[in-house]
């Protein structure tokens, strides 16, 4: 039960996140610190070593000084890179990898979707002003969207939530 709810908790925050961030291009900086801060709670509640948890945030730290590196070489917004280190804390090194990839992939489609559609789709105003303000050349991408994609993507792959998910 535990699992699910912890499972529910974090593609629910990753969900809203990457609603944020199309609606607004902005992820609220409390989505992150929700994120890290249930994430203690789940992994001391499911018997994951202290000292694995201490290694889970060392290593979302390392990735946030990642991130604040590519938000300053205006790669992706701050929010994206706090997101991605609060998603870290719950991957850790195992599930980094499938995190990652299904993340840059992700990423990558979209950014090719939006340039394209911002080149042969014309504003309207019977857009929604979201969709209208994502075809102007001047604002950025949406990359909660593949943060999130990539953290629903790893899940089976994080240990301490992939008890439920085995298939006999």
């Amino acid at each position: 039960m535990l699992e699910l709810l912890a499972i529910a908790a974090f593609a629910g925050l990753l969900i809203y996140a990457a609603g944020s961030d199309v609606a607004r291009l902005i992820i609220p900086n409390w989505v992150s610190i929700a994120m890290v801060a249930i994430f203690l709670p789940v992994a001391l509640l499911s018997g994951v070593p202290l000292r694995e948890i201490g290694l889970h945030l060392l290593f979302a730290v390392a990735i946030l000084a990642v991130g604040f590196f590519m938000f300053s070489a205006n790669i992706i917004g701050g929010g994206d890179a706090k997101l991605l280190a609060a998603a870290s804390a719950w991957t850790g090194f195992v599930a980094f990898t499938p995190f990652i990839f299904w993340t840059a992939a992700v990423g990558g489609v979209l950014a090719l979707v939006l340039l394209a559609a911002r080149q042969w789709v014309q504003q309207a105003e019977t857009n929604p002003p979201f969709v209208n303000r994502l075809l102007t050349g001047k604002s950025g991408i949406p990359y909660g969207v593949a943060i999130m994609a990539g953290g629903l993507m790893a899940i089976p792959s994080i240990p301490f939530l992939s008890t439920t998910l085995t298939i006999p």
